[in-house]
Formats: structure tokens, C-alpha cells, sequence
């Protein structure tokens, strides 16, 4: 039953969705990649939402239904995917050769 007494409680749909978009908006700083591409791959793939939506989302400025954040969560990995390796430490054998 829910009623008064659910008031005031906090959603913890909520934190997950603050936390969803937290850790999106830091892989894309990592990865260099910009909102509006993005913007972009999502909406290539299927997105609902326009680029000013998902601009404000990743900002945490804005909540969107569920599917469409894992929605924005997939094109981000695929774009991260697309990305050069970052350079390795070579170890002493791999100078020798």
C-alpha cells in the first residue's frame, strides 16, 4: 500500500538515474566524446528524444523513462568502442624486438 506515509521518501529509482547519468558524463569526458555526437549515434539507433533532452540529461538536469537512458548508455559504449586504444607501456622484451 502506498499513501501518506510513502511521501517524502526519497526514490531510489532516482539515485540509480543520478548515478546512471554521473558515470555517463564522465566515460564521455574520458573518451572525448561530444553530446551532440552522441545525440547522434542514439538517435541513429532508435532515440525518442531530441539533442537539447539528452544534452540535459547527461547533465542531470533532466530525467528520461528508463529504456531510453540505456538507450543513450548503448551509443555511448559504441562510441567508445570506435575509439584508438590508449598507448601501452612497452616492456623491456617489446624494445629488443
Amino acid at each position: 500500500m502506498t499513501g501518506d506515509a510513502d511521501r517524502g521518501r526519497p526514490d531510489p529509482a532516482a539515485g540509480l538515474e543520478q548515478e546512471q547519468s554521473r558515470l555517463l558524463r564522465k566515460a564521455l569526458h574520458h573518451a572525448g566524446i561530444r553530446h551532440g555526437d552522441l545525440w547522434l549515434r542514439y538517435f541513429s539507433i532508435g532515440g525518442m528524444v531530441g539533442e537539447y533532452e539528452v544534452d540535459a540529461y547527461i547533465q542531470s538536469l533532466m530525467s528520461l523513462p528508463p529504456d531510453q537512458r540505456d538507450l543513450i548508455a548503448h551509443a555511448a559504449n559504441e562510441l567508445i568502442d570506435e575509439c584508438p586504444p590508449l598507448p601501452r607501456a612497452p616492456y623491456l622484451e617489446d624494445l629488443r624486438q
